[in-house]
């Protein structure tokens, strides 16, 4: 889909040749004398409309307007929330393909918030999957006019919501795609294709490099399994060599079947979803290659599937992780933290500003927090609050949960340094107190997406979330630089 930003004046909105314009509607709107605000004040005089977020009145235009069809959106206070559920309420009319071209006026000059979360809402609202239908239905919506009074005051969130949609669209395609259209070959191959742009890089780990580093917690999770495990290693350079790099740490297991410790049959094709981490690393790099901020980012994704099978890892065993220490399994469906492990050490020797590890790691996540926002971990109070201000203004947020040390007890094993589950009470804590203990000494942040990676049901899918919360975090991190998009 394109994007286009553009210098319109609400009177000169109805000029606009499409084949849909949608005039947002605050509850404070004061109509001028075009005909698009008469069209507004004599539906909203009558009461065949309201300016609420959310309330929409479709109909033809009179003679006065240029567009094949006129829709008046409610906008409510004209806030970043009110907008999204604005345009989310849109999402058949514009799934329905009769639109190819839509035009977006606003009654009250927005804010550069308000454009972004436009931007970004109608990428979502439009959104169809189609790689592996015989007959894809496409998406027929294929440009969107933003049309303000002011360009230069949103241009920078308009480019930035641009560059988000390009990663969030990334990361939904490859974690909606079945297992079998996305291994960790495959997984790996999409790493690669975005090193094809400039400031990327790529390295690909197979079982033998993997196996020469050490990672035996990773390898065990594989060794259930006929596909070779990939771990992916991404880098973005956008400041000079001598900066210290944000690390992305992504969950990256294809499929989960749980392993010995098989899951129920009901609702195991969602376990394609198990990679969502993996996922908005990806989205996120694809996003960097629009924006180009100056910040230097590694991503990192340890990938396999964690199968049932004569050689697959058994509950009791114990393993060696890449740090050295032993890990009781007594659990094998508790496998994303086992690969996660390894992955968490080798990030030490880039000397990193920052880790944040994303991961679908516990159902105790959703029982928490639903569908809402994602459970946030953290080891650094600054990483914390960067992290939760980023999510909030990508309105992808999330919560803060804690850490405190007497949530490991449980993990203590007979057997080994530490188990790789500590029972039923707080399970998304003490697995991330599993995982806090491979971190080392660098701020660290563990993001549990269990609940908002994917919806089930009839809107069963991937969100592509956090690419959003990602992408705001690191250009805050990059001390505000420029934005600069390919091409400009």
């Amino acid at each position: 889909m394109d994007f286009e930003l553009k210098t319109l004046a609400l009177a000169k909105a109805p000029g606009q040749r499409c084949d849909l314009l949608v005039l947002l509607v605050e509850e404070s709107f004061a109509p001028g004398a075009d005909a698009l605000s008469s069209l507004a004040a004599v539906a909203l005089r009558h009461g065949d409309f309201k300016a609420r977020a959310g309330s929409l009145l479709q109909c033809y235009a009179p003679p006065t307007i240029a567009a094949r069809s006129v829709l008046l959106l409610g906008a409510g206070d004209g806030s970043p929330v009110a907008v999204r559920k604005a345009v989310l309420a849109l999402a058949g009319l514009l799934k329905a393909g009769v639109s190819r071209h839509v035009v977006f006026a606003f009654g009250s000059a927005p804010g550069p918030d308000a454009v972004g979360v436009l931007v970004r809402c109608v990428a979502e609202a439009s959104y169809v999957y189609t790689t592996t239908k015989s007959k894809a239905e496409s998406r027929t919506l294929a440009r969107v006019t933003v049309g303000v009074p002011d360009v230069a005051r949103v241009r920078v969130a308009f480019d930035t919501a641009v560059a988000v949609v390009a990663g969030v669209e990334f990361a939904r395609e490859w974690a909606n795609r079945p297992a079998n259209h996305a291994t960790p070959t495959m997984l790996g191959e999409a790493a690669r294709s975005l090193a094809r742009h400039a400031g990327i890089s790529c390295k690909l780990h197979g079982p033998a490099q993997v196996a020469r580093l050490g990672m035996s917690a990773f390898m065990a999770v594989a060794q259930g399994s006929s596909e070779p495990l990939r771990f992916i290693e991404l880098h973005y350079q956008g400041g000079p060599k001598t900066q210290a790099p944000v690390v992305l740490v992504g969950k990256g297991i294809t499929f989960d079947a749980g392993g010995i410790s098989l899951k129920p049959a009901a609702g195991m094709d969602e376990m394609k979803f198990d990679m969502g981490g993996a996922a908005s690393v990806l989205g996120t790099f694809r996003a960097l290659v629009e924006l180009r901020p100056r910040i230097n980012v590694v991503g990192l994704i340890p990938s396999c599937e964690n199968l049932p099978d004569g050689k697959a890892v058994k509950p009791g065993d114990v393993v060696t992780s890449m740090s050295g220490q032993t890990i009781e399994i007594l659990n094998t469906d508790a496998e994303g933290r086992l690969a996660l492990c390894d992955a968490l050490t080798y990030a030490a020797r880039f000397k990193p500003k920052a880790v944040v590890d994303m991961a679908t790691l516990t159902g105790a996540c959703v029982v928490a927090l639903g569908a809402v926002r994602s459970g946030l971990f953290a080891s650094d109070e600054a990483l914390a609050e960067q992290l939760l201000a980023a999510g909030e203004a990508a309105l992808d947020p999330c919560w803060r949960m804690p850490l405190d040390d007497e949530y490991a007890d449980g993990l203590k094993s007979a057997f080994a340094d530490v188990a790789n589950v500590a029972g039923r009470p707080a399970g998304a804590v003490t697995a991330a107190k599993f995982l806090q203990r491979f971190v080392g000494a660098w701020p660290w942040a563990h993001l549990d997406i269990a609940g908002t990676a994917w919806k089930s049901g009839s809107a069963k899918g991937a969100t592509g979330r956090p690419v959003g919360l990602l992408v705001h975090y690191l250009l805050a991190a990059a001390d505000a630089a420029p934005v600069r998009r390919r091409g400009k």
